[in-house]
């Protein structure tokens, strides 16, 4: 079991890695120089939402430590509008831009394109639930291990 495991946890972080190089793929075909990858996976995950940056965090729609730097940048490109709240001025509030919907709507075109792909490939839809159910029991873990220490 302890060789499944430490090989589960190696191979989570190598495909996120790889997920993000095809991001990265994906913004150089479409020319898109001004957001990296990260960037553009936020963008998507905030979708038509209107979301405040700790919401970004707690629904786990970002995983780094430097959102707000991420914000920054894609505001200042365009992609995000944002606004402090009149409640809390501690609280940011985002939003995709007319620009940000663009580059989200190509990101939905890249994953209808795989989904199809994947329909072609040896990857059923009851292998891909299986995988969706083993992750989150091991999200539930981990969450759990980190509160019991």
């Amino acid at each position: 079991m302890s060789d499944h495991y430490l090989e589960v946890i190696s191979l989570i972080e190598r495909l996120h890695r790889q997920f993000l190089d095809v991001v990265k793929l994906e913004l150089e075909t479409l020319r898109v120089h001004d957001v990296n990858n990260v960037q553009a996976m936020l963008l998507f995950n905030i979708g038509d939402a209107d979301i405040s940056i700790s919401e970004l965090i707690s629904r786990g729609y970002y995983l780094g430590s430097n959102v707000s730097y991420n914000v920054k940048k894609l505001s200042e490109s365009g992609y995000l509008d944002y606004e402090r709240s009149v409640h809390d001025r501690r609280s940011i509030r985002v939003r995709l831009t007319p620009k940000g919907r663009t580059l989200r709507d190509r990101l939905s075109g890249m994953f209808n394109r795989q989904i199809e792909m994947l329909g072609q490939s040896q990857i059923t839809d009851k292998e891909l639930q299986s995988a969706v159910t083993t992750l989150r029991r091991l999200e539930r873990f981990w969450i759990g291990a980190g509160v019991t220490r």
